[in-house]
């Protein structure tokens, strides 16, 4: 925050070195913008170039309510991906692990920041793509720019950058502080990767309301400073052969009233917009999440992300195969869940093609949404009971596969919940190991089971893993020695429970060796 009324002015070189800096280190805001030179930087090295801009507190739902018209031309000529955040006890829908998230391209299970404390912190594993493009492409010219100096004192963005600009958090003058240095380096110098922070949105966000016309003002006045980076970029005298891609991004949403840090959808509330090479225009992917920033910044510098850097993000051009995502279209709105806005499309009983359902012992009764195994949206499946856990299923993406004992019993039912999901069969003819890979989410309660089971050639299922206790959106494989003269093999995803709790099944994968 400001201090005494004086906005305390920082522009650093990557080793620590003061440049352009007043000789009292001090200038009062209304100066700031005079006394305001643009950081040296290297000469740049490559022909694909990458501007991420992050607006800090930007609910997505309030930009189409505001003019904007260079966020809406980014989104008729790019890609445009909507994303929910997770919650408590993961993390808070707060700035520390939105921005970690982004930055590092893992959720907060790995990259370890849960709030603003910053504690826990593991970006000595999981680094800011700032900092592993200074590892592995050191001939890049990287440049940050912030005002909230959190994601600089506790190495969240600007490590790795050649130069760096660091401000207080008097975003509505050093916002515009920041436009100015930043467009100065984009006409005058050479970058290859800039990162630059707004925080006005978030500032007046909590000060107004998300649904304030303040709010709506905030976003207007932040679309044109992205409109004076974008018009710099393209007055670059080398523009013609350069290859530029935009990414503009947010780290939580806001509830109307103003305030985040919880776990309504208000609040975690993200997307991901991007226009460049590659990247098509006007899509509205459905499997985009906050993750995929780090991971759309290799993609466009050309750089394939090694498996131990553990990146938990894809590029937003890569479309999903997952079948579950095909059913999207023909989503349905509630039946008996009462607290999901009746405009929220979001499950179906109806399996993918060539996978089914078995409900033959499933009881009677329960809530419609979720008698047996059903598929569902983040948005319509969180909506059901918030802080139960629901809004920690962020590895999964798009639609996904759902057996909720605990939501279907929320209305008169007798018997069991008992429902098996099945695969298609595929062809193992000639393999020694079949691999099952998925993404899930399991929490255990009293005698719930759940099994994976193998069935070759159509024959007697056998279980293969069970689980008993919580697994919190992970990656799961399970190999199996394939039966002499098998040619073909099917999985089966078998829950049962009483009121208890749940379990998510996503992104499944047959592989043979």
């Amino acid at each position: 925050m400001p201090l005494n009324g004086i906005s305390r002015r920082t522009v650093l070189a990557a080793g620590g070195a003061t440049a352009a800096l007043a000789a009292t280190g001090v200038v009062t805001a209304p100066a700031a913008r005079a006394a305001t030179a643009a950081p040296t930087l290297p000469d740049g090295t490559s022909q694909d170039k990458v501007l991420v801009v992050g607006m800090d507190g930007l609910r997505h739902d309030r930009i189409d309510a505001a003019k904007a018209p260079n966020l809406k031309s980014l989104m008729a000529n790019g890609t445009y991906g909507l994303s929910l955040l997770y919650a408590n006890p993961m993390a808070a829908t707060s700035s520390g692990p939105g921005w970690s998230t982004i930055s590092t391209g893992v959720w907060p299970d790995k990259h370890g920041v849960k709030d603003n404390t910053f504690a826990g912190r593991n970006y000595g594993t999981y680094p800011g793509f700032l900092a592993r493009l200074n590892q592995i492409r050191p001939e890049l010219s990287l440049f940050a720019a912030v005002d909230w100096p959190e994601l600089d004192t506790y190495g969240t963005v600007t490590p790795g950058a050649d130069a760096k600009v660091v401000y207080d958090n008097n975003y509505a003058v050093n916002d515009l502080v920041i436009t100015d240095i930043t467009e100065d380096v984009l006409r005058n110098q050479n970058p290859d990767v800039l990162f630059v922070y707004f925080g006005e949105t978030d500032e007046v966000g909590h000060n107004s309301g998300a649904r304030s016309q303040a709010y709506l003002d905030a976003i207007d006045v932040q679309d044109g400073y992205l409109g004076r980076l974008l018009t710099a970029i393209k007055a670059r005298p080398s523009y013609a052969t350069e290859r530029w891609t935009v990414i503009v991004t947010t780290d939580h949403g806001h509830v109307d009233t103003g305030g985040h840090g919880g776990s309504s959808i208000e609040e975690r509330r993200t997307f991901v917009l991007a226009q460049g090479p590659g990247i098509a225009a006007g899509a509205r992917p459905i499997d985009t999440r906050l993750v995929d920033v780090a991971a759309t910044v290799f993609r466009q510098l050309g750089i394939t992300p090694d498996p131990a850097w553990g990146l938990d993000g894809k590029p937003v051009q890569d479309r999903s195969t997952d079948p579950f995502d095909a059913l999207y279209g023909s989503l349905s709105g509630r039946v008996d869940e009462t607290g999901i806005p009746a405009g929220v499309l979001g499950f179906t009983h109806t399996a993918p093609s060539g996978w089914s359902v078995i409900n033959g012992a499933m009881g009677t009764g329960g809530m419609t949404e979720w008698r047996g195994w059903s598929f569902a949206t983040d948005e319509f499946w969180s909506r059901t009971q918030r802080d139960q856990s629901r809004e920690l299923n962020v590895r999964s993406r798009g639609v996904f596969a759902v057996a909720d004992s605990d939501e279907w019993a929320d209305k008169s039912f007798s018997g069991t919940y008992d429902s098996t999901l099945v695969t298609p069969a595929y062809a193992v003819s000639g393999a020694s190991r079949v691999t099952l890979d998925f993404t899930t989410f399991y929490r255990q309660e009293g005698s719930q089971t759940a099994q994976v089971l193998a069935s070759f050639n159509g024959g007697t299922p056998t279980v293969v893993k069970s689980y008993t206790s919580d697994v919190v959106s992970k990656p799961q494989s399970v190999t199996v020695n394939v039966p002499a003269g098998a040619s073909s093999v099917s999985f089966r995803f078998r829950y049962t429970g009483s009121n208890n709790w749940y379990w998510v099944i996503d992104g499944v994968r047959i592989s043979t060796s």
